[in-house]
């Protein structure tokens, strides 16, 4: 009996180029060399930078906020910084400040703003001013100093830490920095089996500071982001999920438990990481299941809820679920 096997390719012609999604995609395997579980957290930074979104991630120390991040860069061939962000931080320390060389002239001195992702560690350590001087590089991608606008390096996008345990000595980001992100992403502990295995890799000698020592090589660059991105932005969206990404905004400001709901910049976010999530299942148009998928993420940290039932337990997660249950799906 004669076997099947397939077509033999011909070594002379070259393998086809992977695709960005391909590209895209082989990330998390080389994320998974260092960062055990987190599956969600990789996708959403995923999600974020092909979108050019900024993160908020919140969790206890310990949990790879930090090395997550890190990973991602090291597989997307990306410049990353981080800022230890501390009371006494300054707005110069961040985005640069002029200096005298020793030829008598002033010239600018970039801050660690002038990267591809930065790692703004413990950002409501700082106050409001240091907060607030990343606004202008969230928002447009520059900074400006001395009369002189200077671009940002791109892709680049902003991830910041919080500990949801610590209140004392923290500066609260305002609603309208917070607005700014385009995830909120809760970095949880890991299971049983997830820490048994993280415990196992640190007793066998890994070291959470050599990430290229665990064997983590570039599979993507910035220019496959970029070419997902545009991907993304063609990916069809018909007028039923536009409106219903515009309902659950809207359901938001009428809920009883809160104060200030999504804001249409919100909205829009909510459907550029919906179009990014279909682009990373495969699909060619967007569906109510990636609206759903993504309203925690990309809602949660813009609803401000009445003080009296934050006291009795609501959350902006159980205030969604309840937005989603409630709004009527297209189909």
């Amino acid at each position: 009996m004669t076997e099947i096997n397939g077509p033999t390719r011909d070594p002379s012609v070259p393998r086809p180029a992977r695709s960005p999604l391909e590209a895209v995609q082989a990330v998390r395997s080389q994320v998974a060399k260092v960062v055990v579980g987190q599956d969600g957290v990789v996708s959403g930074l995923i999600v974020a930078i092909l979108v050019r979104g900024h993160v908020l991630l919140e969790g206890v120390p310990g949990v790879a906020k930090t090395l997550v991040v890190k990973t991602l860069g090291a597989a997307l061939d990306l410049d990353v910084k981080r800022v230890q962000f501390t009371p006494d931080l300054m707005p110069s320390d961040v985005l640069g400040q002029l200096v005298l060389d020793p030829s008598g002239d002033f010239r600018f001195r970039q801050g660690p703003v002038f990267t591809n992702m930065l790692i703004a560690d413990e950002i409501n350590r700082t106050p409001p001013k240091t907060q607030a001087a990343l606004l202008e590089a969230m928002e447009e991608r520059r900074v400006s100093s001395d009369g002189v606008t200077r671009p940002l390096p791109l892709p680049f996008i902003v991830i910041a830490t919080q500990n949801p345990i610590e209140y004392e000595g923290t500066y609260p980001l305002p609603e309208a920095q917070l607005d700014r992100f385009l995830f909120k992403l809760d970095v949880g502990y890991p299971s049983v089996e997830q820490e048994v295995e993280v415990v196992r890799r640190h007793d066998e000698g890994f070291d959470p500071h050599d990430i290229r020592g665990a064997g983590v090589t570039a599979v993507a660059t910035a220019a496959d982001l970029e070419a997902g991105r545009l991907e993304i932005v063609d990916l069809r969206v018909e007028d039923p999920v536009r409106r219903y990404v515009v309902d659950l905004a809207r359901a938001t400001r009428e809920h009883p438990a809160v104060l200030l709901g999504v804001s249409p910049r919100g909205a829009a976010a909510h459907l550029h990481a919906a179009k990014a999530w279909g682009w990373l299942s495969g699909r060619e148009f967007v569906t109510p299941d990636e609206v759903k998928t993504v309203a925690g993420p990309a809602l949660r940290h813009r609803l401000l809820l009445r003080p009296e039932l934050e006291l009795e337990g609501v959350t902006p997660d159980t205030v969604l679920e309840s937005v989603l249950a409630s709004t009527p799906v297209p189909r």
